[in-house]
C-alpha cells in the first residue's frame, strides 16, 4: 500500500472492522499511523434476544473496547437506525463532515458489491454505507457541495488519495498481519453479546486464522487482510 498516516474507517456496524480488517489496523497503529472510526449505527437492531433499546448502549461500548485494542481511540457514532440506513445526501453529508473533520490521507470501507464470499448476500447496510463514503470522499473536496458546513468551520479537504474496501472480491493489496493475528482476533473477541446473540457456534479465532491464511496465499505471506484500493480522479 502506498504510504499515509491518517486513515478514517467508515463502516455501517459495530464489529464490520473486526471481521475483516482489525489485524491490519493493530499492526498500522503500531507502525505510528493514525487511525479512526466512523460507525453509520450502532448495531442495536443486531442481537435477536435484546431489544435495539438494550443493545444499542452494550455494542457502543464493546466497539470502543474492540477498538483499543487495536489502537484506536477515535471512535464516532452517527445513530443512524440499524437496519435501515437509506443512501441519501444526509448520510454524504454526515460522512462528508467527518472526513473534514478528521482531515485523513485515505479511507477504509466494506465492499458495496450485492454478493461477498461464496455468493453471500450482503447486507443492506453495508451497501448503502461503502457507495455513501466514496461519494463522500470526493464531497468533501468540493467547498461548493454541503455549503452549510463551510459555516460551522468544516473547509473542504481534498487530501483523500485512496478508499480501501474490506471483503472485496478483486483484492488489489495485501497487508501481511502475520504477526498481528492475536490482536485481530481479541479486537472480535470484545464483541462478546454479538457473538453470544448469533445462536450458532462461532469461533473468532478459526475464522481470523482462515480468511487471513486464505489472503497470504494471494499476496504471499503467511497471513494477510486483503483489500480493494479505489483511487479518487479530481472532484
Amino acid at each position: 500500500m502506498p504510504e499515509w498516516q491518517r486513515m478514517l474507517a467508515v463502516v455501517a456496524h459495530p464489529d464490520d472492522l473486526e471481521y475483516g480488517a482489525a489485524s491490519a489496523i493493530a499492526r498500522w497503529t503500531a507502525e505510528g499511523r493514525s487511525v479512526s472510526y466512523l460507525l453509520v449505527t450502532r448495531g442495536e437492531a443486531g442481537i435477536d434476544g435484546l431489544s435495539p433499546e438494550k443493545a444499542g448502549p452494550i455494542r457502543e461500548d464493546e466497539q470502543r473496547a474492540s477498538a483499543a485494542v487495536v489502537g484506536v481511540e477515535d471512535v464516532t457514532f452517527l445513530d443512524y437506525p440499524d437496519g435501515t440506513v437509506a443512501y441519501g445526501v444526509d448520510l454524504r453529508a454526515d460522512i462528508t463532515a467527518h472526513i473534514r473533520r478528521v482531515r485523513p490521507d485515505v479511507l477504509l470501507t466494506t465492499t458495496g458489491e450485492l454478493t461477498y464470499g461464496e455468493r453471500s448476500l450482503n447486507q443492506a447496510d453495508h451497501r448503502v454505507v461503502s457507495l455513501a463514503a466514496l461519494d463522500a470522499a470526493r464531497d468533501a473536496g468540493n467547498r461548493w457541495i454541503h455549503r452549510d458546513q463551510l459555516d460551522e468551520g468544516l473547509e473542504p479537504w481534498n487530501g483523500v488519495e485512496h478508499v480501501y474496501l474490506i471483503g472485496t472480491p478483486t483484492p488489489t493489496h495485501g497487508v501481511d498481519v502475520s504477526d498481528w493475528l492475536d490482536k485481530g482476533i481479541a479486537s472480535l473477541c470484545q464483541h462478546r453479546a454479538y457473538l453470544d446473540g448469533l445462536g450458532r457456534e462461532f469461533d473468532p479465532e478459526m475464522f481470523i486464522r482462515m480468511m487471513t491464511a486464505h489472503g497470504g496465499q494471494l499476496f504471499g505471506s503467511a497471513h494477510a487482510v486483503v483489500l480493494e484500493q479505489i483511487q479518487l480522479a479530481g472532484v
